[in-house]
């Protein structure tokens, strides 16, 4: 970006924040990245659509992420734009039993207000790091749930700056994906639609969800979560386990011993470092099962 084309686009977003040279590790679960060239915190959807235009008539590379939790950011950062919801986009309210969610609110936030207004379905979400929007793109889950099973409607912010509401069936909702990862739409707002339940069970339920992924899982350190998606009839971990790579290490970055399905940093671990260490991985799961593992987390950056 010119010195000319950061003045404007400062002048242009007014209740938003604009950051330069933003380092990306601030803003990632893995706390690994570069800088990105120019982070935004947009606060409502007009500026968002005024930044989408500005970053198209000025050939800006523009990236839109949410929490930053199945992201792993190159270690050169990225170029352009960086965008994300601020704090005014995570508004959560109640119409009859629809939960209407933006898309910067957390999945913890919206399985606390279900539990709040006696809602159950959204239970398998509470400990899931992340975003709306993101859980939307990639049809998050865990523990026999997913987005799929609770979204009513999606609407989206298309390319060429109009709003438009999709029907949760039309979303092309798969294993870890949606309609937007092939079609460019950023998601600003969600339609839950969930039951009546009883608050004591549904919190209940939360408590030993949460209870089994501290148990489980490899919280103490930064990651992205599962970073291999499931193979169709087998599970990564195992397979990664059998393939001899429990505790295998590139630098800082290192299989878990406690789940072998993550990667985690264990302190000043590089995107470089991450990637060789997938790259090993899936090298000795091919070479032992003959499984080519499909990596989970997302690669951003340059």
């Amino acid at each position: 970006m010119t010195e000319d084309q950061k003045k404007k686009l400062t002048r242009l977003l007014e209740e938003s924040t604009v950051q330069f040279d933003e380092p990306m590790d601030k803003h990632t679960t893995f706390r690994i990245g570069g800088n990105a060239e120019c982070y935004v915190r947009v606060e409502n959807v007009e500026e968002l659509g005024a930044l989408t235009d500005f970053c198209k008539r000025e050939e800006i590379p523009f990236f839109f992420m949410g929490k930053g939790s199945n992201l792993l950011v190159s270690d050169n950062g990225i170029s352009g734009v960086v965008a994300t919801f601020g704090e005014k986009m995570c508004d959560i309210t109640l119409h009859e039993d629809m939960i209407v969610a933006e898309a910067g609110a957390t999945l913890s936030a919206v399985a606390g207000f279900a539990l709040q207004k006696g809602l159950t379905g959204f239970e398998f979400a509470a400990g899931i790091p992340g975003s709306i929007g993101g859980a939307i793109r990639m049809n998050a889950g865990a523990y026999g749930g997913d987005m799929s099973q609770v979204v009513g409607w999606v609407r989206v912010l298309t390319p060429d700056g109009n709003i438009k509401t999709i029907l949760g069936a039309h979303m092309e909702f798969g294993y870890r994906t949606s309609i937007l990862k092939e079609i460019p739409y950023i998601v600003l707002a969600c339609g839950i639609q969930l039951m009546p339940g009883d608050e004591k069970e549904i919190r209940l339920t939360m408590l030993e969800l949460g209870a089994r992924r501290r148990e489980k899982q490899p919280l103490e350190y930064p990651s992205a979560g599962s970073t291999f998606k499931r193979p169709e009839g087998y599970f990564a971990g195992k397979l990664i386990e059998e393939a001899g790579c429990k505790g295998l290490s590139v630098g800082d970055a290192k299989v878990s011993e406690k789940h072998c399905g993550f990667v985690i940093n264990e302190g000043e671990a590089t995107a470089k470092d991450v990637q060789e260490l997938i790259d090993q991985v899936r090298k000795k799961v091919y070479e032992t099962s003959k499984v080519i593992l499909e990596p989970e987390v997302i690669f951003v950056g340059d």
